[in-house]
């Protein structure tokens, strides 16, 4: 699936320090204006009054359901508990925040702009930075945090790649926070926050909802120490594996387009922050009305297809939910599209989307940030995972739960 990469075979910058970057701040002011605000988005928008990704603007009410999904988060609040007790007093006071705080939604998977709040996991003591990573292991599949931890080392891996910024990219140059008190039934969470990597877990009514994540890696293949080491290589090739089942008769149900190159996009989705990407930071509010082909249209085995690509992004989840969160999407697979931009042979970038009424997922190969790429390559990665209609970082489910306990009240 993935083999062997050496640094020579990456495009390498000949000049360094061109962006504004010292220890893990980036100094939007001294940036272009465009690019300053293609990243101070999240920060920008994290307090507008939360809607949630719609199509039309209004989230559709009665989709997610609070109930127990044999999910008992007890391994997570143990770990989460351990971690907060562990910390000094002064630091506890930033490294957990409550459940209703604003810090929620404000993320970027670039640079932060800001001074996060959280604890920045290299700051920590070993022993502390351990029962953080704890809390994280506990809260996934096996699957899910070794794919987290993998991206994070891949961060160092580029900064030794360029040998540049090598106080930004580091493997734990990841921001920490802990919402609400871990408890074994009222609601509470954690957020990990950085380039490349941002996770919201809740844990909710016996449920954990993971949205919005955000994972990436430039690139998705470690070189020297960290050879060996890949990520995102199944959200690839799972997704050109389905792509080429598909039936070139019906291509216009699906392909957006032929090419990823930027002569071949409109200028919006030629840009080197966001790419074709439209729910990233800041967008927590995004319209985005459906396109693709319909899942429920397709033959059988191509659903199937579909499901397997599907799974990839919900194995993150531990077992029990995401086989609940996969019959919730299946609930909705005659509403559900799948959409296309790009080639699918060997070698060329793409762009894909998933969209169903529970889901979003979008996946992009990138141009160069810190590597040279003028165009995008299949080993720069960014995914996007989403829940639609209300109920990114669960909020739906939080609601609920406040409705049926606290008479509505706590909900933030």
């Amino acid at each position: 699936m993935s083999h062997q990469r050496h640094p020579e075979d990456f495009p390498l910058p000949t000049n360094r320090g061109n962006l504004p970057i010292v220890d893990s701040h980036l100094f939007d002011d001294l940036l272009p204006p465009e690019a300053a605000f293609e990243l101070t988005a999240g920060l920008r928008r994290h307090r507008e009054p939360f809607v949630g990704i719609t199509e039309d603007g209004t989230p559709r009410p009665g989709l997610y359901r609070l109930n127990d999904a044999g999910t008992s988060p007890k391994a997570a609040v143990v770990a989460a508990r351990a971690y907060l007790d562990g910390l000094a007093p002064h630091q506890r006071v930033v490294a957990a925040l409550p459940m209703d705080a604003p810090e929620w939604r404000l993320w970027t998977n670039a640079i932060p702009t800001w001074h996060p709040k959280g604890m920045r996991l290299e700051r920590l003591a070993t022993g502390d930075r351990d029962r953080a990573l704890a809390v994280i292991e506990a809260s996934l599949s096996p699957v899910g945090y070794a794919q987290v931890r993998a991206v994070m080392a891949l961060n160092e891996n580029l900064g030794e790649l360029i040998d540049d910024y090598r106080d930004t990219l580091t493997e734990f140059a990841y921001w920490f926070t802990v919402f609400g008190t871990p408890s074994g039934d009222a609601p509470w969470g954690w957020q990990l926050m950085g380039h490349h990597v941002d996770l919201h877990c809740v844990f909710v009514g016996g449920q954990v909802m993971l949205a919005p994540v955000f994972l990436g890696a430039e690139p998705t293949t470690g070189t020297g120490r960290f050879e060996g080491v890949h990520a995102l290589g199944d959200e690839t090739e799972v997704a050109l594996a389905f792509r080429r089942t598909l039936d070139t008769n019906r291509q216009e149900e699906f392909l957006m387009g032929p090419s990823l190159r930027a002569e071949a996009l409109p200028p919006e989705l030629a840009g080197p922050w966001n790419g074709r990407h439209l729910a990233g930071a800041g967008s927590d509010n995004l319209i985005l009305p459906p396109e693709g082909i319909v899942a429920a249209s397709l033959p059988a085995d191509q659903r199937d297809g579909l499901v397997e690509l599907i799974r990839v992004y919900l194995d993150r989840l531990p077992p029990p939910q995401a086989e609940r969160t996969l019959a919730l999407v299946r609930e909705h697979f005659d509403e559900t599209r799948f959409a296309w931009r790009g080639g699918h042979d060997d070698e060329c970038a793409f762009y894909y989307r998933i969209h169903s009424p529970v889901l979003l997922v979008e996946y992009d190969n990138h141009p160069g940030v810190f590597l040279t790429n003028p165009e995008p390559a299949r080993y720069h990665v960014h995914t996007i995972v989403r829940a639609p209609n209300g109920n990114d970082y669960g909020r739906d489910l939080l609601a609920q739960h406040y409705r049926l306990h606290h008479g509505g009240h706590g909900s933030g």
